[in-house]
């Protein structure tokens, strides 16, 4: 027997077992006899070469008679492209996985074997993914065959993921992303995408708080919706405060808040009066009013009044309010993250490839916030750019405004413009003046 023989196991496209010899002949299984030797045939015996050549294998792929004679040239390249395949099909495989599987990377380290003989990446890029795809769960079709339990619904740690499902909804949020969601509860911030959402559903929600020690924003919660009812939201929302350390509110309003989906919708419309055109402010206050009214909240109604008193009597609007004036921060933040994850994605993805890179997303963002909590890693280096000197700026407002209350000044000295302006010339954002000069003017 020939001591430099060198057989190398295949596959055919079809699966069935391939035999390579000397990565020039390919051999096709043909024959199980009775001792169970295997029988391989040239892949050409088929061909009008009728090539009669063959190999004998014992269980242990021992070589028991090999006839090398061949009427063909050697196949050099389409034994390449054979060994490529299959070596990135196994590893496939063997992924419990597959998404985690690069058919690139692994190309690139049989293409170092092979050497010069080697088939190009993108002649073979289909049939990889096509075998990737044949090891993957079947793509959901509807909202209705999303499971109720799944490998893809614990993170990286093996905590639970998905911590919500109904017919319209499911809402993934890790302890982790819990964790944040109470402790960073006044910085939530909230906005969809429909680029990544799965062609069964309509929207992917996506909420992000700001860490102020670590100066960054981190992913809170990611839910997948089947439409845009106002009802699915409500479930929403309230699902993550149930999962969620119980979100402080202030007593005077708190159980009338709970108790009214309406309530909790018009205090966060109150809360997001600094950010909308001041055109509207008082008809939506009236209308928020009205309806208290109505229903007798008489708890709400004694905060309404208050905040019109503070807020709408005492100041001047466009002193606290953000429209057209700055582009807010939080905008920013979830605008960001949305065209992030939209690059992940060269198309719709499919749904368990979006839970998935979720799922990597959350482990990225857990790594990243214990690494620097832990000061392993750096806090993110702090760049002021308008938006936050503004936020500066007020902030120090405040405090002045809090040294002066307490040297015996009241509400209407401290609303005068001309304290105002004293007020905030003693900010430290000197590069601002000329903006707030133009706010004091109007």
């Amino acid at each position: 027997m020939d001591d430099k023989l060198k057989i190398e196991i295949s596959e055919t496209n079809r699966g069935k077992e391939q035999i390579i010899i000397n990565k020039k002949y390919k051999y096709n299984f043909s024959t199980l006899k009775k001792d169970n030797t295997k029988v391989y045939r040239c892949t050409e015996y088929r061909t009008s070469n009728k090539c009669k050549s063959f190999i004998i294998l014992n269980n242990n792929k021992e070589v028991l008679k090999y006839e090398s004679s061949h009427n063909h040239l050697e196949k050099e390249f389409s034994t390449s492209i054979s060994i490529t395949k299959h070596k990135i099909k196994n590893e496939i495989r063997k992924s419990l996985i597959p998404l985690d599987m690069r058919p690139k990377r692994i190309y690139d380290e049989v293409s170092q074997e092979l050497g010069f003989i080697c088939p190009e990446y993108n002649s073979i890029k289909s049939q990889l993914s096509r075998s990737r795809n044949k090891q993957l769960f079947p793509d959901i079709k509807t909202f209705e065959e999303i499971p109720d339990e799944s490998e893809y619904y614990k993170t990286t740690r093996n905590e639970n993921f998905m911590i919500f499902k109904n017919s319209n909804l499911v809402i993934f949020q890790s302890p982790f992303q819990a964790k944040l969601f109470s402790k960073y509860d006044k910085d939530i911030f909230a906005d969809g995408t429909f680029y990544i959402a799965p062609t069964i559903s309509y929207q992917v929600f996506i909420t992000r708080t700001y860490v102020t020690e670590l100066n960054g924003f981190y992913t809170t919660s990611f839910s997948v919706l089947k439409d845009k009812k106002q009802s699915t939201y409500e479930i929403l929302f309230e699902e993550i405060k149930k999962i969620s350390l119980e979100i402080n509110k202030n007593a005077l309003y708190y159980k009338e808040v709970e108790d009214n989906n309406i309530l909790y919708i018009y205090y966060k419309a109150i809360s997001n009066l600094p950010f909308i055109n001041p055109e509207y402010i008082f008809n939506i206050y009236n209308k928020i009013k009205s309806t208290c009214e109505a229903c007798d909240r008489f708890q709400f109604l004694k905060f309404l009044e208050y905040f019109k008193n503070t807020y709408l009597n005492n100041y001047d609007i466009k002193s606290w309010n953000y429209y057209k004036s700055i582009e807010h921060i939080t905008n920013n933040a979830s605008e960001s993250f949305n065209n992030y994850l939209n690059n992940l994605f060269a198309k719709k993805p499919s749904f368990y490839k979006l839970i998935y890179t979720l799922q990597k997303e959350e482990s990225l963002s857990y790594n990243d916030y214990e690494r620097r909590i832990g000061g392993i890693w750096n806090k993110k280096k702090r760049i002021l750019g308008r938006t936050e000197e503004i936020d500066g700026l007020i902030r120090h407002y405040e405090k002045l405004e809090s040294e002066l209350i307490k040297n015996g000044y009241n509400k209407n000295d401290i609303s005068d413009e001309s304290m105002t302006y004293t007020i905030l010339r003693n900010s430290r954002c000197d590069n601002l003046r000329k903006d707030l000069d133009t706010i004091v003017d109007k």
